[in-house]
């Protein structure tokens, strides 16, 4: 209760004291972020799109309509919101669900590519806010189209083969053979948990053998990536580190298979993952204490990892300011790559979605509140001071944002995980108003007003 108090007190939450005094209500920021950039005038990997409603399928625009739609969940007055999202999911699906459709009018689903799945969270609410209102066709139409994502990840999805390291594991993408990353345990594991809350009940075997193939995304890529000296996991993992496509791979012990580098948003991606799988997995399944021992692993280790004067997060997580690219570039095969000497800096995307997945966790009960909320709290305070700017007109925007980053394959050498990579790579710029940051930072405003609501 003592916290409980503590933090109403310090967001000024509107609520009656003992003394019949009241404190002012607080900035609705997730509503203000969805107003200047959610529905409007963002970045998709450095793709501008104006409106939401509009918006191709991508898994940075469904991120920002999931968000959004979280914002209606707890805002429902504000019906524009809700209606921006419906029609990015109907213009994404055919009316019947049985295809999502990219700009084009083709399949959005390529295969065995990860990063186009996580956009269909959003059917889910979708889905029951339509049946609700007697809607079925539409209904059928989300039901239809998360169905088939989740079959396409569950059946057809390319995984780590047997005898390998990592047998289960579902690929990255298809273009990086036998490769798990950080990201796509958020981009795969989320859209697969909710559909199993939702639609999988009635087969009690398969669900609780999905829930297990769940679990075992998790518990792979932190047997291999997971650096206990640290307390960070490695942004990617290779089963098979000597194909051309892992040249950015350790080679030899310690840590063979991993990449180089602690990347911020790649563990945020992972933080994120474990929070919003964890509210649908049940807690009586075999794997459940160990997914949930997997996430408090991780809010220790962030928590260590958190600037102490700003309260946010680096974008390369051991380092601070001091570290920088080394003005030399990386040579691979004879070419060099990533010659700069940018400093290493704090980054909005992964600390919005830190503390969006901090604070979730407090909410359900998966963090202890004592350790947790004052990092929880001094981090949302640092988004606020550290990335958030008000216009003249009184929109907001947020600045430092990573825009993109990856590792390889063989034909992108640049690629090559290195902190030269993070801070100088070619599509490793720094952003304003990228989804990313739209996004992660309306999910944590979200969780902060509902917290205390």
């Amino acid at each position: 209760m003592k916290n409980y108090l503590l933090l109403a007190a310090s967001m000024c939450l509107m609520v009656s004291c003992g003394s019949g005094q009241k404190v002012s209500q607080p900035e609705k920021y997730s509503q203000r972020m969805v107003e200047s950039h959610g529905l409007v005038d963002f970045y998709c990997n450095r793709h501008h799109q104006t409106e939401l409603d509009s918006a191709s399928w991508d898994y940075v625009s469904g991120l920002v309509a999931n968000a959004v739609l979280k914002a209606w969940t707890l805002y429902p007055e504000k019906t524009e919101y809700y209606d921006a999202v419906k029609a990015f999911a109907d213009n994404s699906t055919t009316p019947d669900g049985s295809v999502i459709l990219n700009a084009k009018g083709e399949s959005a689903l390529r295969p065995s590519n990860i990063d186009d799945l996580p956009a269909g969270n959003v059917f889910f609410t979708l889905y029951k806010e339509e049946l609700k209102k007697g809607n079925t066709k539409d209904a059928n139409r989300y039901k239809n189209a998360a169905s088939l994502i989740r079959n396409k990840l569950k059946y057809d999805h390319s995984r780590i083969p047997e005898g390998l390291p990592g047998a289960g594991g579902f690929f990255h993408k298809a273009v990086y053979p036998n490769q798990m990353w950080l990201d796509g345990l958020y981009m795969g594991s989320t859209i697969y948990a909710q559909w199993q809350h939702v639609f999988g009940q009635d087969d009690a075997e398969d669900n609780a053998q999905s829930w297990a193939d769940i679990a075992l995304q998790f518990k792979t890529i932190n047997k291999y990536t997971y650096d206990e000296g640290k307390q960070l996991n490695y942004h990617a993992w290779s089963a098979t580190p000597e194909d051309e496509n892992s040249f950015w791979a350790n080679q030899e012990e310690p840590f063979k298979g991993c990449s180089k580098e602690f990347w911020a948003r790649g563990m945020g991606w992972y933080f994120a993952a474990l929070a919003d799988v964890l509210e649908y997995m049940p807690k009586d399944h075999a794997d459940y204490p160990d997914v949930l021992a997997i996430f408090n692993q991780v809010a220790a280790g962030l928590k260590r990892w958190q600037d102490p004067v700003s309260g946010v997060w680096y974008q390369l997580l051991q380092y601070d300011a001091q570290t920088a690219a080394d003005g030399k570039g990386d040579t691979i095969n004879g070419k060099v790559y990533n010659v700069g000497t940018e400093a290493n800096y704090l980054e909005a995307s992964a600390s919005g979605i830190f503390t969006y997945a901090y604070l979730k966790g407090i909410r359900l009960g998966l963090l202890d509140r004592e350790i947790y909320l004052p990092v929880a709290e001094k981090a949302y305070q640092g988004l606020l001071k550290t990335f958030i700017r008000e216009r003249e007109d009184g929109k907001l925007d947020v600045v430092q944002t990573c825009a993109s980053a990856g590792l390889g394959p063989a034909k992108d050498p640049s690629r090559t995980g290195t902190v030269n990579y993070y801070l100088a790579g070619k599509d490793v710029t720094v952003v304003e108003n990228e989804g990313k940051a739209v996004g992660t930072f309306i999910l944590a405003s979200v969780e902060y007003e509902q917290l205390v609501k």
